[in-house]
């Protein structure tokens, strides 16, 4: 499994060394002891415990998720890919409860092109978006038993999908890329970035291009009827980000980086319209290290913080990966990444942890920016962990997304 996961993250952007110096069911409870053993902090000690986790398999080799979703009911939902690019992946969407039990798991469609990239609730099911069969895709789910309402795809141009989505009024408002270079990636496409309006029935209403602005538009929200969307530009060398009008004009347009590469693949807002983006960067850092930045409505930033190599290894042989950020109710943010080492002639070893297993990396900012703490998980089964992305719970706690080539629900205490 750890060769094919590293085969995975490197051609999901993850730059080996020498190219970058040319360039840049039910959960499984856990004993006190064992707790203990899985969460490692590095910074305080207020750290968040692991309550329960839930493992679910796909009929692929390995499964990978990309996205969690907060339902309504207090139950989850984790969407990806069961299988590989480019010929056997099927997307893979797993529910489960509140506490962990599987409700349901499913995939869509027969093998072949296909992303799972994510999902929201609707009042009647939940909606999956991302590409079948190379083309941007819609599912739309009910939420008892995960059977398909309806299905659709769409041509918009070359290899194309669907990477974000929100419901605006009557519409829904989706955001990803066409026309990619790199086809058989989950993550930069090296498209072009690509807007999309359709009705709730899933038939196709308007699209237009973001490519001006942003190569790969990967995430979108609504802040007072204006749409926020955040990608990376070409060639993935800085973090994009577009204001919008409702209906599609643009308000302002920025970028966000340095004289290395930025790469945005997380996005939230605050209750108060602050924006949070987080990503990873090898600007002004030995290696790549995550970058997250909190900016205000007109685009400014407030803080930028690069947090890196929490278990003291070689800074230049360890990667730190940023993919799922939360905006949390003080004004701050939690940052979920993976952290590990890509590199065959590179292995160190400190006590019983080696750098070539990856942990689950978290990352918690104060509103200032300051660091509150950051805690690594290894994987309590041994091989890797990453962190996918993360969800707030009504607790106070936090869902991670994990990545052990299955889909793994780890459940937090308290993180705000």
């Amino acid at each position: 499994m750890q060769q094919l996961y590293r085969f995975r993250r490197l051609f999901g952007f993850s730059i080996p060394f020498w190219v970058m110096s040319l360039f840049g069911c039910l959960p499984e409870k856990t004993s006190r002891a064992e707790k203990a053993e899985l969460s490692t902090n590095t910074e305080s000690s207020t750290k968040p415990e692991i309550l329960w986790k839930t493992t679910a398999a796909g009929s692929g080799e390995e499964s990978h998720g990309h996205f969690l979703l907060s339902c309504s009911d207090g139950g989850f939902l984790q969407i990806g890919e069961t299988g590989s690019l480019p010929t056997n992946a099927r997307i893979f969407v797993v529910k489960v409860s509140q506490d962990g039990a599987i409700q349901w798991k499913k995939e869509y469609p027969s093998a072949g092109h296909n992303l799972g990239n994510g999902a929201i609730e609707v009042d009647d099911g939940y909606v999956v978006f991302g590409a079948m069969n190379q083309d941007s895709a819609l599912i739309k789910l009910n939420k008892t038993t995960g059977e398909v309402v309806f299905s659709k795809s769409y041509d918009f141009g070359g290899v194309d999908a669907i990477e974000s989505m929100i419901q605006l009024g009557s519409s829904l408002v989706a955001v990803g890329y066409i026309n990619a270079q790199d086809s058989d990636t989950t993550f930069y496409a090296e498209g072009e970035g690509h807007l999309m309006k359709f009705d709730m029935l899933g038939n196709h209403l308007s699209d237009s291009s973001l490519n001006f602005y942003t190569s790969h538009a990967y995430r979108i929200y609504a802040f007072e009827d204006k749409l926020i969307i955040g990608g990376l530009t070409q060639d993935a060398l800085d973090y994009s980000l577009i204001k919008m009008t409702g209906s599609g004009e643009v308000i302002w347009s920025k970028k966000y980086g340095g004289s290395g590469a930025d790469h945005m693949f997380a996005m939230d807002l605050g209750p108060d319209g602050s924006i949070f983006l987080s990503g990873h960067t090898t600007s002004g850092t030995a290696n790549w290290d995550t970058y997250t930045l909190k900016l205000d409505q007109l685009g400014n930033v407030i803080w930028e913080n690069k947090v890196g190599n929490p278990r003291g290894f070689d800074p230049r042989y360890i990667h730190d990966e940023a993919w799922g950020v939360k905006a949390t109710p003080d004004g701050g943010a939690i940052v979920v990444a993976g952290t590990g080492d890509e590199y065959e002639s590179y292995s160190e070893c400190s006590d019983l942890d080696c750098s070539d297993q990856w942990h689950a990396f978290l990352i918690r900012f104060k509103s200032d920016g300051n660091l509150l703490w950051k805690a690594t998980y290894p994987n309590p089964e041994g091989g890797d962990w990453a962190g996918e992305d993360i969800v707030l719970t009504k607790d106070g706690g936090a869902l991670m997304a994990v990545d052990d080539g299955q889909f793994a629900f780890v459940q937090l205490s308290s993180v705000y």
